[in-house]
């Protein structure tokens, strides 16, 4: 019969043929010792694998959430709520169209990638369009109000400044908080006017080549 070594409560490597004399009972308790063991560790490696997922998931989540700001609302009080944040699925900003009379910004609608949004504001006024070039973004946008928006100043990536409405009021500027962010929806008020815009900025779409 061959001899085993025998030093103790086996651990990891414990269970091997090394050359002292113990019964074959011993030998068969030692290897079930050793096999019991070995199938309690098997979940604890899965749990601290799972566990790494989890703390990866979270941290990617994390990047992704800081990858977004806000500014705004510049303008007035009253309107009725508006937001664009559904119509970001859609792809992002390919053309805008504002509405101007003498003194505010009347209406506005956004197309994101190929779909308008719902037209919000009054019907007086001239409707201007403008559409962006492929792959052109939003990266600043500046204006002034007073009780109501009176106008907005659209600056792209490709260096293009769009301006609509009148130069009076009180000025503001917004750009995004995080660097390679651009325009990807606006919110606001409206009514017969524009009465207030916010201006929401995140990463461009990576799944639109075509836009």
């Amino acid at each position: 019969m061959p001899s085993l070594q025998w030093s103790g409560f086996p651990g990891r490597g414990d269970c091997k043929d090394k050359g002292s004399e113990i019964t074959a009972r011993e030998a068969v308790n030692i290897q079930r010792i050793c096999s019991r063991m070995e199938a309690e560790e098997s979940p604890r490696m899965l749990t601290i694998a799972l566990l790494a997922l989890l703390c990866a998931s979270a941290s990617a989540n994390a990047i992704q959430a800081r990858s977004s700001s806000y500014n705004g609302e510049y303008g007035g009080g009253g309107g009725e709520r508006f937001s664009h944040s559904g119509n970001q699925l859609e792809g992002p900003i390919t053309a805008l169209r504002i509405r101007v009379n003498r003194y505010y910004i009347v209406g506005l609608q956004v197309r994101y990638g190929k779909v308008w949004s719902d037209y919000v504001g009054g019907t007086q006024g001239d409707l201007e369009e403008i559409f962006l070039h492929p792959g052109e973004s939003v990266i600043q946008v500046s204006g002034k109000y007073k009780y109501y928006l009176r106008k907005l100043v659209f600056v792209t990536d490709k260096g293009r400044y769009l301006p609509f409405g009148k130069d009076t009021g009180t000025s503001f500027n917004a750009v995004p908080l995080y660097p390679n962010t651009v325009l990807r929806f606006i919110s606001g008020r409206a009514g017969s006017l524009i009465n207030a815009i916010g201006l929401h900025w995140d990463v461009y779409p990576s799944d639109c080549s075509s836009c």
